[in-house]
């Protein structure tokens, strides 16, 4: 990966540091689910750096995806950026209004199945500094064809991480979830929801602990569900109506998404950025 224009602090560090350990061993899981499946299936990761519009080296990341007989395309991406936000949009992120340096880093992760009644998902968490430092992310639930046992457990282990953290946690960030994973010109919401977060700016260590715990919780949970339907029987109908959904969850991710726009507009890498996006989808 490339140089950053600084050294990381210490927070910086800690929080990469976190972000790239979880990618190891969730990626580590995925594979073993594939394993069980009787498939040899790996993650390729592919590394990219970043340069800023001036020529200077602007950090980067690497881009990990695996496409196997359970996961049908899975990414997890880690990467951590840094340099100046341009022009209008730079003065529309948090603390960038007056000072437009940056450092991001963080860990973002899409899975689609192979099987139907397999969920979808989505996870991510964030640390961004500005002025002004903070978390932000999140993990959602994007099942086709939802079965009410697996949302409940879903719903449930994320409650249980946000009551260890705030009383009020899991209430604010469900109904951020739902109104921000909301397709407007459908007239949907892309999955049964979740929790979303951002601009978390109370002490680090407190902030740290909860988006650690995301990721924790994400990574007990979600593995126990695609085990449970990974086997489960399912018709061409089923697959009709999972490529037909999928073509809602490309179009909340290409119109609405916040990470996609930030991604593009400070030079990403756009396979990374784009590896959200489903192998097959059907939009009739």
């Amino acid at each position: 990966m490339a140089d950053l224009p600084t050294p990381l602090d210490a927070q910086q560090a800690a929080a990469r540091g976190w972000f790239e350990l979880l990618r190891d061993r969730i990626c580590a899981e995925f594979e073993a689910v594939e394993r069980e499946a009787g498939s040899d299936a790996r993650f390729d990761y592919i590394p990219w750096d970043r340069v800023e519009p001036s020529g200077e080296p602007g950090g980067g990341g690497v881009r990990g995806v695996m496409k196997g007989r359970v996961f049908e395309k899975v990414g997890v991406n880690v990467s951590t950026v840094g340099g100046t936000l341009e022009g209008e949009f730079g003065r529309t992120v948090h603390g960038a209004g007056d000072d437009p340096r940056f450092l991001a880093t963080g860990i973002s992760l899409v899975a689609h199945m192979a099987n139907p009644h397999v969920p979808a998902v989505h996870m991510n968490t964030r640390f961004l500094v500005t002025t002004k430092r903070w978390f932000g992310g999140g993990a959602d639930l994007n099942p086709p064809l939802p079965i009410a046992e697996d949302t409940a457990d879903f719903h449930a282990a994320l409650k249980a991480a946000c009551d260890r953290h705030g009383p009020d946690y899991y209430d604010r960030f469900k109904a951020w979830a739902d109104e921000y994973f909301y397709i407007p010109h459908r007239h949907v919401h892309r999955g049964v929801g979740g929790v979303f977060f951002d601009h978390l700016e109370r002490a680090f260590d407190a902030d740290f602990a909860f988006a650690r715990d995301v990721g924790e919780t994400f990574l007990d949970i979600y593995p126990d569900i695609v085990r449970r339907r990974m086997g489960m029987p399912f018709t061409d109908a089923d697959m009709a109506a999972q490529r037909i959904w999928r073509g809602r969850y490309a179009e909340f991710n290409l119109v609405y998404d916040r990470g996609t726009l930030f991604g593009l507009k400070t030079g990403g890498n756009i396979d990374a950025i784009l590896m959200s996006l489903p192998p097959v989808a059907n939009w009739d």
